[in-house]
């Protein structure tokens, strides 16, 4: 069964082994999260749980959502997500999920929306190395250069790098190692950095690809 966690992005702090090295991890306010519905093949059409996290004030509900969540039996919820299984889920209505869903030395994915960046150059977006800025070029130093052929094909194919919106896209980092569990306070410390800025909602999954253990030559 998959498992699975919505919290906050905390931000970024440091730990340290029993040698001593500093190890950098970003904190994630994991939970509690309760299950507001639960979804079967014989049902709906596949097998999933929805979960909730984060009470908010009534007033900030529709109708709709808070009959949802009253049906639930769970408290007045402002983020939901589903979770997907290959078999029927285990989890009833109304059970919390807590930080101590996963143990330390495990690996998860962490999913969250990156910061948005706005309309954005090519050698902001893509690391582009830009042109020379010397020998009379005055205003070529951040440009894209060619981008393409030019009688033939005569035009610059679908998803060519360039100039465009940057960032606020979903992203998913993968394997990341649980460095430290907190379930008394809520709290997931994971290895490296997660995207999204702090506060930004983030769902912590068991990891679906497992890390890769031999070393590369």
């Amino acid at each position: 069964m998959m498992r699975g966690i919505l919290g906050k992005k905390v931000g970024m702090t440091q730990l340290f082994d029993e040698s001593g090295v500093a190890i950098p991890v970003t904190v994630i306010e994991a939970g509690p999260c309760y299950v507001t519905q639960v979804k079967t093949a014989e049902t709906d059409g596949y097998n999933a749980v929805q979960i909730g996290f984060e009470e908010v004030a009534e007033r900030k509900l529709t109708k709709g959502q808070k009959g949802h969540l009253q049906k639930a039996g769970t408290p007045l919820l402002r983020r939901l997500r589903e979770l997907r299984y290959a078999e029927p889920p285990t989890l009833s209505l109304g059970d919390v999920i807590k930080a101590d869903v996963f143990e330390e030395g495990e690996r998860v994915d962490v999913i969250g929306v990156s910061k948005g960046r706005g309309f954005a150059g090519a050698v902001k977006r893509h690391g582009f190395a830009g042109g020379p800025k010397t020998h009379g070029q005055s205003d070529r130093h951040r440009a894209t250069g060619s981008r393409g052929a030019g009688t033939t094909p005569g035009h610059t194919f679908p998803g060519t790098k360039a100039p465009g919106h940057m960032g606020n896209a979903r992203v998913t980092v993968q394997n990341l190692q649980v460095a430290l569990v907190d379930p008394e306070r809520n709290l997931i410390a994971v290895k490296g950095a997660v995207p999204g800025p702090r506060g930004g909602l983030v769902l912590v999954r068991e990891a679906v690809k497992k890390a890769n253990k031999k070393k590369r030559r």
